[in-house]
C-alpha cells in the first residue's frame, strides 16, 4: 500500500510528535504531509530527518512563532493537500489532519488524541484562560469557533476509522462526531526511564507553563505546605508569574536536558500532575521510574494512575484538593517501585507498534476485500 501520514503542524517535539515518530518507524516509506513545517534539526532526526509537505501557511508571515492565530484558516489549508495518489491516508489529529480530502477508493484512518479541545467542551475554559469572555473579541473568538465545530464535525465523515489515544478521548470523538473508535493508547519511551527504589524528599512536576497544565495551582497548593518540597522543571508563558507565587520550599528549574528530568523523576517522592490530559504521557514516564503520581482524577490520569496502588487521585483542580492529596500520601500510601513500573510498561512503544501497525493491515485488508480492489 502506498501511505501517506498527516500532521497538524510540526513545530516542537512533544507528546503528538512522539507518536508520529513511531508511526513513521513502522513505516518510513510514508509521506509526510502537514499544515507548517518548522521542526529544528535535532527533532527532525527523532522522526527519521523527514521533511512535511505543507500548506499555503508555511509561507504566511510570522508562521512559525504565530501559527495558532492562522487556526481559521487551517481548516482551508488542510483541504488544499493533494492526497489522491495514496491507498491509505494516516492522519494524526487535534486539531485538523484529519480534515483532509480523500475519495471513495482510499482508506482513512485518522489517530485521534482529541477532537479540537478548545472548540467542543474546552470552549468555555479557552475563552476565560484567553482574556475572552466577554466583549466584541470574544463574540467573534466564539463565531471562529462556531465555525470550526461545524467543519470539525462535517469532516469527520471523511474518516473510515478513528483510533482514540484513551478510552477518555473515546467518549470525546463519541460525543463530538457520534462515532465509535478504537483505543489504542500512545507510545511512552519506558526503557528510556529506568527504575530507582530509593527517593529523595521532594516532590516534582514537570511541564509547560501553560494554563491548562495547572503548574500555578500546584505551586500555590505547595505554598501552603512549607514543610514539603517542591522542584519544577519546565518553561512557558506562565514562568514570570508562577515564579513570583513560589515560596522558599519551591525551586523552579525551567527547561531542563533529558537527562536531568529523567534523574529527577527516579528521585522525586511523588511526581504531581493537575492538569486534564487527554493521556498523559509525563505521568506514565514518572511511573516507569517507580515513582508514584499524585494525580487529578480527571481525563487520561485514570486510566494510566491506579488510585492507591501507582499513585493518588484527587476530585478538584483546587489547592485544598492538592494538599488533602499530599497528606493522604503521606499517611497512607504504600506502593512498591517494581509494581508502579511494571504498570507503565503496558504503554511501551513495542506495544504501541504492534497495536497500530495490526490494526492498519487488518483494515486495510477488510477494505480491499469490501471494495473489491
Amino acid at each position: 500500500m502506498k501511505l501517506a501520514i498527516v500532521h497538524d503542524w510540526l513545530i516542537t517535539y512533544s507528546g503528538a510528535e512522539r507518536v508520529l515518530a513511531e508511526m513513521l518507524h513502522i513505516w518510513p516509506d510514508a509521506d509526510l504531509f502537514s499544515v507548517i513545517d518548522f521542526l529544528c534539526n535535532s527533532d527532525r532526526e527523532i522522526i527519521g530527518g523527514k521533511s512535511s509537505t505543507t500548506t499555503f501557511i508555511q509561507r504566511m508571515p510570522g508562521a512559525r512563532k504565530y501559527y495558532q492565530l492562522y487556526l481559521p484558516l487551517m481548516t482551508l489549508a488542510i483541504e488544499q493537500l493533494d492526497l489522491s495518489g495514496y491507498d491509505v491516508i494516516l492522519s494524526s489529529s487535534h486539531a485538523v489532519a484529519k480534515g483532509v480530502l480523500v475519495g471513495p477508493d482510499q482508506l482513512h484512518i485518522c489517530y485521534c488524541h482529541s477532537p479540537i479541545r478548545y472548540a467542543w467542551d474546552m470552549q468555555h475554559q479557552y475563552l476565560s484562560e484567553s482574556g475572552l469572555s466577554q466583549g466584541i473579541k470574544s463574540i467573534l473568538a466564539r463565531m471562529m469557533l462556531y465555525k470550526i465545530r461545524n467543519w470539525d464535525h462535517r469532516t469527520s465523515n471523511g474518516v473510515d476509522y478513528f483510533i482514540s489515544n484513551s478510552n477518555y478521548i473515546g467518549r470525546r470523538i463519541a460525543k463530538a462526531y457520534r462515532r465509535k473508535s478504537k483505543t489504542i493508547y500512545p507510545n511512552v519511551a519506558v526503557d528510556d526511564f529506568p527504575l530507582r527504589s530509593d527517593k529523595d524528599d521532594f516532590y516534582l512536576t514537570a511541564s509547560r507553563l501553560v494554563p491548562y497544565k495547572k503548574v500555578d495551582l500546584i505551586v500555590r497548593a505547595f505554598a501552603g505546605m512549607p514543610q514539603r518540597r517542591l522542584i519544577v522543571i519546565g518553561d512557558g508563558p506562565q514562568a514570570k508569574r508562577i515564579r513570583e507565587s513560589a515560596t522558599s520550599n519551591i525551586t523552579m528549574l525551567g527547561h531542563r536536558p533529558f537527562s536531568e528530568l529523567c534523574d529527577h523523576m527516579q528521585r522525586a517522592r511523588a511526581f504531581v500532575f493537575a492538569a486534564e490530559e487527554d493521556f498523559g504521557i509525563v505521568s506514565v514516564e514518572a511511573q516507569a521510574c517507580g515513582t508514584p503520581v499524585i494525580a487529578f482524577g480527571r481525563g487520561g490520569s485514570r486510566e494510566t494512575v491506579i488510585d492507591g496502588v501507582t499513585g493518588v487521585l484527587f476530585d478538584e483542580q483546587s489547592e485544598t484538593s492538592i494538599r488533602n492529596a499530599i497528606e493522604s500520601f503521606e499517611t497512607n500510601f504504600k506502593g512498591d517501585g517494581e509494581v508502579i513500573r511494571r504498570h507503565a510498561q503496558q504503554f511501551s512503544a513495542t506495544r504501541f507498534r504492534k497495536e497500530i501497525e495490526s490494526f492498519v493491515d487488518e483494515k486495510y485488508k477488510l477494505f480491499l476485500t469490501d471494495s473489491g480492489l
